[in-house]
């Protein structure tokens, strides 16, 4: 089946170029060889034109807080893509850039001998206008496809305001997107092509392709490179295979108890994917298969209008009902705002009653105010939260129940919303393996009152949703979590057992 239109943007107005000597897959994005519509998309280039496949994967080394922690993550994933393709039947293309800069006008080079140029959609951060400036630097068509989620973005039309609009409108169209999943193997039309043996000498020679030990990832490799070796690497491995590794283990052992349990860290029921989607070691369709076969779930099962009720329309158990709606609507939301909302990431582009309610009661006294330093050094007067940043610094993720009260605290300990803003973002940018991402942002910006809806009010927070860590520690399990991160425990990188 050939990739949806839908999920493809004209970079260009760059003719396709038949007599090139290949066709480029930019993997940016969509870090993986499997459930891939802008791999798949190249690739049918390849059969229309006969020619091979060139699948460049890039490492800049001046993307925002570039550190040991994200670096070694997404080589280690780049490691994985080289392993898939040792024989074929792409010609892979790892380059890993050793100074600032250093990688300009590699997309251009490599226009010179492409038939066309294809890359990943991704509507957030730095990459729209990383991929207009190439774009524009391009001698032949370049085009952007997306593979972000079940439904494609172009298909949404609107930026939706809450969670319950957004619902509705998956539960009225979701259907008609089941039928055009992305293959799973999209490389296996090229094994009938030619395969290209080796790059043109001048770009091989300026860029030249990063040796296996670069790929490897560890500390004194990465000391070369001009990033942040504060921050160090984590536990959790980055990669296709260790993204299916953990897939597997959640849907086997944990999806069953996710509704009853995921809320509580003791008990810890998620997933952990949402380093692997942030950097595309795996998709949402390919989650979405690996939940559905387990349950023996077919379409047939689906209800009829279901007006965004999160219960019911789905015809699974409730564990995995709860976990697809994080999928398929928290997730796919978060996306919806940064394509469809202009400057997302800006407190002005809060609802106006949340701003409004934020601006009446910015100078209401605040029991503490932390500086910056304090947040990142966990050195505040609250245990809980010290726990959820500790864990953050340490293993490049937190829980997810907890994120929405570390964030909420860091409003309240701040001068302003704007400020606890650009400190959730800080913090989350320089330590998460998932910061950067729309569902990131997502999260900021619900503790600020996206998303939401007025409650009463009350002061520093006027009419947006309150929580404190007194209710955290009354609701939910947590007493072998604050052991293990809370005030008594070690502090810093790689302390702790």
């Amino acid at each position: 089946m050939p990739v949806p239109t839908a999920r493809l943007r004209l970079l260009n107005d760059r003719p396709l170029r038949p007599t090139g000597d290949f066709v480029l897959y930019w993997m940016t994005t969509a870090r993986r060889t499997t459930y891939n519509f802008g791999l798949q998309r190249a690739v049918e280039h390849c059969v229309e034109l006969r020619k091979p496949l060139v699948i460049l994967e890039a490492l800049r080394c001046d993307y925002p807080e570039a550190s040991d922690r994200l670096h070694h993550f997404i080589l280690q994933g780049m490691a994985d893509t080289r392993a898939a393709l040792a024989r074929g039947p792409a010609f892979y293309y790892p380059y890993v850039e050793p100074a600032r800069g250093d990688a300009r006008g590699l997309i251009a080079a490599l226009s010179r001998h492409a038939c066309a140029i294809v890359t990943d959609w991704y509507p957030a951060g730095f990459v729209p206008r990383m991929l207009q400036a190439a774009a524009r630097q391009s001698e032949v068509l370049a085009e952007a496809v997306d593979s972000n989620g079940i439904i494609p973005l172009s298909s949404h039309g609107k930026v939706f305001p809450v969670a319950r609009s957004y619902r509705a409108f998956m539960q009225r169209t979701l259907r008609a997107h089941l039928g055009e999943f992305p293959d799973e193997r999209p490389l296996t039309p090229l094994r009938r092509l030619p395969r290209l043996s080796q790059l043109p000498a001048a770009i091989a020679k300026r860029w030249p392709p990063a040796a296996d030990a670069i790929l490897a990832g560890d500390r004194t490799r990465l000391a070369v490179f001009p990033i942040n070796h504060d921050i160090a690497p984590v536990k959790m491995a980055g990669g296709p295979r260790a993204a299916r590794r953990r897939l597997t283990a959640f849907v086997s052992q944990q999806v069953e108890r996710y509704a009853e349990d995921h809320n509580h860290p003791d008990r810890d029921a998620t997933s952990r994917m949402s380093p692997y989607l942030h950097f595309g070691h795996i998709s949402a369709h390919e989650i979405f298969s690996a939940l559905v076969t387990h349950e023996g779930w077919t379409s047939r099962r689906l209800g009829g209008r279901a007006g965004g009720k999160r219960e019911g329309w789905w015809g699974v158990p409730p564990s995995v009902e709860a976990y697809l709606d994080q999928l398929l609507v928290w997730r796919e939301l978060a996306f919806n705002t940064c394509e469809y909302l202009p400057h997302y990431e800006r407190w002005e582009t809060l609802p106006d009653w949340a701003k409004r309610t934020l601006e009446q009661h910015r100078g209401d006294p605040r029991p503490h105010r932390y500086t910056l330093s304090q947040l990142e050094s966990a050195d505040t007067a609250d245990e809980v939260w010290n726990a959820a940043q500790r864990q953050l610094v340490d293993e490049g993720w937190f829980h997810g129940y907890l994120r929405m009260l570390w964030g909420k605290k860091i409003y309240e300990w701040s001068p302003s919303a704007s400020a606890a803003l650009e400190r959730m973002e800080t913090l989350m940018n320089r330590y998460s393996l998932d910061g950067r991402d729309p569902n990131s942002y997502a999260g900021y910006m619900w503790v600020l009152g996206r998303y939401d809806r007025p409650w009463p009010e009350r002061p520093i927070f006027g009419t947006v949703r309150y929580m404190t860590s007194a209710s955290a520690r009354r609701k939910l399990h947590m007493t072998a979590y604050l052991a293990k991160y809370g005030n008594a425990a070690p502090t810093g990188p790689g302390e702790r057992t």
